[in-house]
């Protein structure tokens, strides 16, 4: 059997040993951080985009929905109710939907999501925002008890109709510029490809290579 001090010698080999295989192997052990998920970090107000004319226009269009929503919220009495009960829904509607867009734009959230064509979405939200706002308006000025009210909602409606229809059409610029680009991306594309292919079947050498 082996004594203590017998032990503590092979214990002292033992770890000399470990030490020079681990010197020797070629996976060290790293002190560089591992790289962490980016999440909703790192997340900045984009200024450039606020003190735009889009930006501009979307703070616009959410003060007046908010305005307009408030507004209608303070009557108690109506009869009949149809109209109130309808701005009342254009005007909630269009005050989340214009404000979630704003966030992530503001945000620049929707990079991170390039699945979705936001300057379609953004044409979509606008133009149906005009479109009902007016309606609702109309609806509401025709059926209104000309209360104080009552016409501050259908003036901050037709407000914020007027903004909306200003950021509609530039939406449809915006959009049609986006869309000639990439059509002209798409088009460079396919003529590179072309001519690389050309370039390939001209060139009988290249084939016997890849042969």
């Amino acid at each position: 059997m082996r004594n203590g001090d017998d032990l503590e010698g092979f214990d002292g080999e033992a770890s000399s040993a470990s030490m020079i295989s681990a010197a020797s192997s070629p996976y060290q052990p790293t002190t560089e951080p591992v790289s962490q998920r980016r999440g909703l970090g790192g997340l900045r107000c984009d200024l450039d985009y606020l003190r735009g004319t889009l930006g501009r226009l979307k703070l616009a269009e959410v003060l007046l929905a908010l305005t307009a929503f408030i507004c209608i919220e303070t009557i108690m009495e109506c009869s009949p109710c149809e109209g109130l009960y309808f701005f009342e829904f254009v005007s909630c509607s269009a005050l989340v939907v214009t404000g979630a867009l704003l966030l992530l734009f503001s945000l620049n959230l929707h990079t991170r999501i390039p699945q979705i064509n936001w300057n379609l979405t953004d044409l979509v939200n606008t133009g149906l925002s005009t479109f009902f706002f007016f309606i609702a308006s109309v609806v509401l000025a025709a059926l209104n008890h000309k209360t104080g009210a009552e016409i501050a909602a259908v003036v901050f409606g037709f407000l914020a109709m007027a903004v909306y229809a200003v950021n509609t059409f530039l939406a449809i610029k915006k959009w049609r510029m986006s869309s000639r680009q990439q059509s002209s991306r798409q088009t460079s594309d396919y003529i590179r490809a072309r001519t690389e292919s050309r370039e390939v079947v001209h060139r009988p050498e290249i084939q016997r290579l890849d042969a």
